[in-house]
């Protein structure tokens, strides 16, 4: 073992691979600064670049763009409301917040330190645990799945600060759009109205830049009183008040990383899903949840660590099974048998020391976050200086571009502009957005899992209950929604 872990730092710490690692964090910053290009697109690319490179250095260019990408996605939604990536739109309006309250350092310190705690967390799982979780996860049918999705579409209630009913609304709203297209267990095709770019659905991703980024050029160009608008000049040191931070919430940080690695454990799920699941239980237990969403750290703190985590979590059942957590690792399983790393169980075996490595990969990439992290929040920094009436035009463009990218379509370009004025319209009135892109992310999933449980059981609703996790995870739903309405009418009988 100890000669094993010797081969595996001396190939980690090769001065090719240092260097690989270092351009693959600057190219994972640019990607997950920039709305509308994603983690998996940031892996994608790099695919073919992998094709000329040994084992080691091209799973390292892959793990540490992808940490890099996660992260840096906080940053365009903590100093202008737009999510880099899927993963930091569960808290872009809580870091927004404290951008206006004049505190965009602590939101964006938060990001980058609890990102690399996470990230370290569900790395030392990844050693310590992995053929545990993985064979864990491995018990998860359509039946565990459904309950799954549909407790983290609860969340998307729990994150509504002020209305539930309004959230509700809104999630519905999503779950339609989710249900537009062909992308359904019947292949028929739904709501498309005849429009042959209807059948491929409508994009989370064009709707995600529409609803977050165009939503606000639109409040910004009806806005009345621009100088109400306007954010914080500045950013003062991002590090400061971090370790008081950590001092004040370690429940937050562990239950965060926890959630995220388990949840990113899990086939499919990914750190999306852990980032909106990590936000409502940070609410949900919180000693002030009337504080979350008006600009409160503790979300950040919780859901920064586990979209992280996940990241590693994704890759227990990958390397165990050559099963993906999630689009991310559906890509690297493909670069490892490429390697001749072919993933499963004798992988641990045959080649420990190319499994050290990567576990190393993992830690150096999570430790070098934070030097490169605090760089390119300076770099980016400088848009606050930019007048708003450059700014917006600028963004505008921006979404405008990254948007026909992902499919090189027009029809894109409609569909966010379109989002853009219907979350403009939600807002003015109350309505959350972030349910919305909730319902599209995980609208898909709720119905494949539902009609594949229900072939299953041949049509019984109890098959449901049947099996233990199911039967957990249902009973656990179940009592979120139950609980909340019992307590209510209880006030409402003693008032």
């Amino acid at each position: 073992m100890m000669s094993a872990f010797a081969q595996a730092a001396g190939m980690v710490f090769d001065p090719y691979v240092i260097f690989v690692m270092m351009l693959a964090s600057i190219y994972g910053l640019f990607v997950g600064a920039v709305p509308g290009l994603t983690a998996t697109m940031a892996t994608a690319l790099l695919v073919p670049v992998t094709f000329f490179m040994p084992p080691i250095p091209a799973i390292a260019a892959i793990v540490t763009a992808t940490a890099m990408a996660i992260f840096s996605g906080d940053i365009p939604g903590c100093l202008l409301r737009i999510p880099g990536t899927p993963a930091s739109a569960a808290y872009t309006d809580e870091a927004f917040a404290l951008t206006r309250k004049g505190q965009a350092e602590m939101a964006l310190g938060a990001g980058l330190v609890f990102s690399a705690i996470g990230g370290l967390f569900g790395t030392l799982v990844l050693i310590f645990a992995s053929p545990a979780l993985a064979e864990f996860a491995l018990r998860f049918s359509s039946f565990e799945y459904f309950w799954l999705v549909l407790l983290g579409l609860t969340c998307a209630i729990v994150i509504t600060s002020q209305s539930p009913l309004k959230g509700v609304v809104t999630l519905m709203l999503g779950l339609l759009v989710a249900c537009v297209g062909l992308g359904n267990p019947a292949g028929f095709p739904r709501f498309t109205f005849g429009n042959a770019e209807m059948t491929g659905g409508i994009g989370m991703i064009p709707m995600m830049i529409g609803m977050f980024a165009i939503s606000e050029v639109i409040r910004y160009l009806v806005n009345t009183n621009p100088e109400a608008e306007l954010v914080v000049e500045k950013v003062g040191s991002v590090l400061k008040g971090q370790w008081e931070l950590t001092k004040q919430y370690p429940k937050q940080i562990v239950r965060g990383s926890a959630l995220g690695t388990l949840v990113g454990a899990l086939p499919g799920a990914g750190a999306d899903i852990a980032a909106w699941m990590s936000y409502a239980v940070s609410k949900k237990f919180s000693k002030t949840p009337e504080k979350f969403g008006t600009g409160h750290i503790e979300g950040i703190v919780e859901s920064g660590a586990a979209n992280n985590s996940a990241l590693a979590g994704a890759w227990i059942p990958a390397l165990v099974f050559g099963i993906p957590g999630d689009s991310i690792t559906a890509i690297v399983i493909g670069v490892l048998y490429m390697k001749n790393m072919n993933p499963g169980p004798t992988l641990f075996t045959t080649q420990p020391e190319n499994i050290y490595a990567v576990f190393l990969l993992f830690i150096v990439a999570n430790i070098i976050m934070i030097p490169l992290g605090l760089m390119c929040i300076k770099v980016v920094k400088q848009i606050l200086k930019v007048p708003r009436e450059v700014l917006m035009p600028t963004i505008l463009m921006f979404c405008l571009v990254g948007t026909f990218a992902i499919n090189n379509s027009v029809f894109d370009i409609g569909i966010m502009l379109a989002c853009g004025l219907v979350a403009y319209v939600l807002e003015e009135n109350g309505f959350p957005v972030a349910p919305a892109i909730l319902g599209v992310v995980l609208g898909t999933m709720l119905e494949e899992n539902f009609v594949t449980s229900m072939i299953k059981s041949g049509g019984a609703l109890s098959g449901f209950f049947e099996r233990p996790i199911a039967a957990g995870l249902g009973v656990v739903t179940l009592l979120v929604w139950v609980i909340p309405a019992l307590m209510a009418i209880k006030r409402r009988h003693q008032g």
